[in-house]
C-alpha cells in the first residue's frame, strides 16, 4: 500500500504522510463500519426471514438468545485486522498494537457468541420432560464462568504478548486471594452440584426453611441463590450453599405420593368416658356405620364374658363396651366409607397417652388430593363432623376453663348477662 501511495501522483493536499495515514483510517473505519450494518441490518434480516420459513422452532431460539448477533461481530473485526495493513505509512508498533487489539475483541466475541449459544441450548433443555427432575442451570451458569475465566486469560496474554501458561502460573500464588474473594461462590457451586446430583430440590418444589422465613415453591436454582416464591407472594433468595448448611423441608413427596398426610388430634374430656347402657347399645346397633361393629363386640364380649368372667353381669368382672371404643369405630367406619381419603396408605384411629388436656383421639391418614386449599377443606370437613357427632356418644371435647366459667363456679354474673 505504501508503495501504491509512493508511486501514483497525489494531489497537492494528499502529499503529506500524515494526511495519507488519516485518510486510510478513515476509509478503514468507514469499511469496517459498512460491513457491521450491512452484516446486522441485511444480512442477519435475509437469515431471520429463513429461519422463520423453517419446520423446526431451535434457530428461533438461536435468534431469541442473538447467537448470530453476536457472532456477526466476527466479520467487522477480519476486516479490521486485515485492512490495517492497507492504511498507508501507519507506524509498525501501532500496527502490530491493532493487531493485538483486534485478536482480544476476537476472543471476547467468541466467549459472548459461547455464552448465548449454552443460554440457546438450556432454552431447549427445558422444554424437555427431564429439566423438572434434573435441572441444569447451575451447570451452564458454571460452564459460562470458566469460558469467561479463560476468555480473560487470553486477553490480557494477548494485549500483553505473553504465553497463556505464564499467566496462568502466576495465578497459583494468588489463589489464597482468589477463594477468599469467591468463598461463597465456590461454596455455592459445590452446593449447586450436590443438590443437583442427589435430587435434593427440583423447580416446583415446595419446600420449608423457617429459618430464611422461606415457605413456598421454588421457583429457580442458579448457581449462588435458590429463588422461593412464598405463599404470600414475597420472594426469598437463600444461598445455594444454605441448603447444605441448614435443614429443610421438601413436600415433594406428598405430592408424588398421591397423598396428603392429616395428623390431627381430638382431646376427650376424661370425665365423661363411661361404659354403654343396654339402651345405648341397641341404638349404636341401628346405625349404618356401627352395626357390624356392635353386633360382633357384642357376640365377642358375650364369648369372653361367659368363659373367663366369674359373674358376667359385675362390672369389675366383665368386659364391656365404652363409648370411647365406639367412638374410635365409628371414625375409623365414617373415614373408611370417606371418597376423599387414600385407603392404600397409611389409616391409623388411635388413641395416646392422656394429657392435663384430656385423652388425644389422633386420626391419622391421608387425603387423595395433594392441593393445599383442597386439602384444608377435606380435613376441616372432617372434624366438624366429628365435632359435632361426639355428643352422641355422652362425651365432651376437653376444653380449657375461661373466664365464664370461672365466673360462673363462683356464682358471679358477667356483666354481658
Amino acid at each position: 500500500m505504501n508503495q501504491f501511495f509512493e508511486q501514483t501522483s497525489l494531489p497537492a493536499f494528499l502529499q503529506p504522510v500524515w494526511v495519507q495515514t488519516l485518510v486510510g483510517i478513515a476509509v478503514l473505519a468507514l469499511l469496517v463500519l459498512v460491513l457491521h450494518v450491512v452484516a446486522r441490518r441485511y444480512l442477519l434480516a435475509a437469515v431471520h426471514v429463513l429461519v422463520k420459513r423453517s419446520p423446526g422452532d431451535w434457530d428461533e431460539v438461536l435468534f431469541e438468545h442473538r447467537v448470530p448477533h453476536r457472532a456477526s461481530g466476527v466479520i467487522s473485526l477480519l476486516a479490521l485486522q486485515v485492512g490495517v495493513e492497507w492504511v498507508p505509512r501507519l507506524p509498525p508498533f501501532l500496527v502490530e498494537l491493532l493487531h493485538r487489539a483486534v485478536s482480544a475483541g476476537l476472543i471476547l466475541v467468541i466467549a459472548l457468541t459461547l455464552d448465548s449459544l449454552l443460554s440457546a441450548a438450556h432454552t431447549f433443555y427445558l422444554r424437555s420432560a427431564t429439566s423438572e427432575r434434573r435441572p441444569i442451570k447451575s451447570y451452564v451458569q458454571l460452564t459460562k464462568i470458566f469460558i469467561y475465566i479463560i476468555a480473560f486469560i487470553f486477553v490480557v496474554a494477548t494485549l500483553a504478548e505473553q504465553s497463556p501458561w505464564y499467566l496462568v502460573s502466576g495465578l497459583g500464588a494468588a489463589m489464597a486471594i482468589i477463594l477468599l474473594i469467591f468463598r461463597d461462590t465456590l461454596l455455592s457451586l459445590v452446593a449447586s452440584v450436590q443438590l443437583t446430583n442427589n435430587d435434593l430440590v427440583r423447580v416446583g418444589d415446595w419446600i420449608e426453611m423457617p429459618q430464611f422465613g422461606a415457605d413456598g415453591d421454588v421457583v429457580d436454582i442458579a448457581l449462588t441463590a435458590v429463588k422461593i416464591k412464598n405463599w404470600d407472594r414475597t420472594i426469598t433468595v437463600v444461598p445455594t450453599h444454605k441448603f447444605l448448611d441448614n435443614s429443610f423441608k421438601n413436600w415433594r413427596a406428598v405430592f408424588e405420593g398421591g397423598g396428603r398426610r392429616i395428623k390431627r388430634a381430638i382431646h376427650v374430656n376424661t370425665t365423661s368416658i363411661r361404659f354403654l347402657t343396654d339402651e345405648e347399645i341397641e341404638r349404636f346397633g341401628r346405625f349404618p356405620l356401627l352395626s357390624d361393629y356392635i353386633a360382633s363386640k357384642v357376640e365377642e364380649l358375650a364369648e369372653h364374658n361367659a368363659r373367663y368372667a366369674a359373674d358376667p353381669s359385675a362390672i369389675l368382672t366383665s368386659r364391656r363396651l365404652t363409648n370411647i371404643g365406639t367412638l374410635r369405630a365409628y371414625i375409623s367406619a365414617y373415614l373408611r366409607g370417606h371418597p376423599s381419603i387414600h385407603q392404600e396408605l397409611t389409616f391409623l384411629v388411635r388413641q395416646l397417652a392422656p394429657t392435663p388436656e384430656g385423652l388425644p383421639i389422633e386420626i391419622y391418614v391421608f387425603t387423595n388430593d395433594t392441593r393445599w386449599a383442597y386439602y384444608e377443606g377435606i380435613q376441616a370437613d372432617i372434624f366438624d363432623h366429628i365435632l359435632a357427632m361426639i355428643d352422641q356418644f355422652g362425651l365432651e371435647v376437653y376444653q380449657r376453663p375461661s373466664g365464664r366459667d370461672v365466673a360462673g363456679l363462683a356464682g358471679v354474673t358477667l356483666a354481658s348477662e
